[in-house]
């Protein structure tokens, strides 16, 4: 088998869901066995991660400059600005509609509420615990509109690169890159040249980690399954099949969009989506993805490589559309779950904040990620503070879904911001 039959063969769908079924398998039946596997997806996405920044950086610089030299920047960003917007509230919609429809936190059976209330009380021997739906918890601090524009800016570029913190170093790159649109090209040159060749370096390394990928998604679930059990994902079957339908509609709505985009026949544009596909369901990191969608775009689907080079790094940290939906459908079945109901006011409170948690969530992951839902809680009254467990004992598989949804969503977004490909 030569090297493209074989990255062909890691990064099919198929083999995809097998690994990740095998390795669900182990961990169920032999946990002591799928335990000692999580080294193996631990060294993996810390390699990703390694990579992950500096291709961003490299990325956004090259691409901006590039940009002011052929002009148009003024015109590109004010699309941007409106897609950007379009996705988010669409996508938020999409998740309320959804979750508002299947009511997956309404009429839950008692040993339903039982399970719920062993995994909420940390105690998984008794059987008389049940988790109050009442009674006043401690108020979750909101983050302001003006505190996350704080966030954002970078005091020590340096110490953000170290930390791996996405979005600081996205702003400095695209302030860096306006910068050195404006410098002579003379002057500019030698680091055009730098830029470029850590751009590819990286993303050939991320070619090679590709190779692998059936083996760490085997082991990655086999450690995954043996550290929650089965127990968690039964008891919150309900808000996780919601969840599943929801971000299926979405990709649905996202294939279709690059499908049509593309001027490509539907063969080819589910043929190259299935890398990043792959990606997104092994890593769970967005950003380590960024090569595999511009390759995607660019080399399989024909869009102008200069754009979609600045725009999958932008959109990936700034258009959140994943986090978005995962912060509605949860805020509405905590809102089930509690029997408060949801009016015109009460859904546009939590489309709004949802939103912005996403925007907030740039760079988190796991524990910090679904820890943002109580901002969205607290607009409403809603205590989360019980329910956080139950959320995060289901989050490797919402996570999944929040980053496929992320990853392809965004590869929509970019192919309508970009210039149609010409037909061959």
């Amino acid at each position: 088998m030569n090297l493209k039959k074989l990255y062909a063969f890691a990064l099919n769908p198929w083999v995809v869901v097998a690994s990740l079924s095998a390795g669900f398998a182990l961990g169920m039946y032999m946990p002591a066995v799928g335990l000692k596997l999580g080294f193996v997806g631990d060294v993996y996405v810390d390699l990703l991660k390694m990579i992950a920044l500096p291709f961003m950086v490299s990325a956004v610089i090259f691409s901006l400059q590039r940009l002011f030299r052929e002009g148009g920047a003024g015109g590109l960003m004010a699309r941007v600005a409106v897609v950007f917007i379009v996705f988010s509230v669409v996508v938020a919609l999409l998740g309320a509609t959804t979750l508002l429809v299947m009511k997956p936190g309404s009429n839950l059976s008692s040993e339903t509420m039982q399970t719920f209330g062993k995994i909420v009380g940390n105690d998984l021997n008794s059987s008389d615990t049940v988790m109050s739906l009442g009674g006043v918890d401690a108020p979750v601090k909101s983050v302001s509109f003006t505190e996350v524009l704080v966030s954002l800016v970078p005091s020590n570029i340096f110490a953000a690169l170290a930390s791996g913190d996405t979005l600081k170093a996205l702003v400095f790159a695209l302030l860096f890159g306006f910068a050195v649109g404006q410098v002579p090209s003379r002057v500019s040159d030698g680091l055009t040249q730098s830029l470029e060749t850590i751009y590819h370096s990286c993303q050939t390394l991320m070619r090679w980690l590709n190779y692998p990928l059936p083996i760490i998604l085997f082991c990655m679930s086999a450690a995954q399954m043996a550290k929650t059990g089965i127990g968690p994902l039964q008891a919150m079957a309900q808000f996780v099949l919601a969840f599943f339908v929801a971000s299926l509609l979405a990709l649905v709505i996202a294939t279709i969009i690059i499908w049509k985009r593309s001027n490509s026949t539907l063969g080819q544009t589910l043929n190259a989506m299935r890398g990043p596909f792959a990606l997104a369901l092994a890593t769970r990191s967005s950003a380590t993805c960024m090569p595999i969608m511009i390759e995607s775009l660019a080399d399989r689907l024909g869009f102008a490589r200069s754009r979609v080079e600045l725009m999958v790094p932008l959109s990936v940290s700034l258009l959140r559309i994943g986090p978005v939906i995962y912060y509605v459908a949860a805020t509405v079945f905590i809102a089930q779950l509690y029997g408060k109901p949801i009016g015109p006011t009460e859904l546009t409170v939590i489309l709004s904040a949802s939103i912005l948690a996403g925007f907030a969530s740039a760079g988190m992951t796991g524990l910090l990620t679904v820890s943002l839902v109580g901002l969205t809680c607290s607009y409403l009254g809603l205590p989360f503070e019980a329910a956080f467990i139950l959320f995060l004992a289901v989050d490797p598989i919402c996570d999944m879904l929040r980053t496929l949804v992320l990853v392809i969503g965004n590869n929509a977004a970019v192919s309508l911001i970009c210039p149609r490909p010409l037909k061959i």
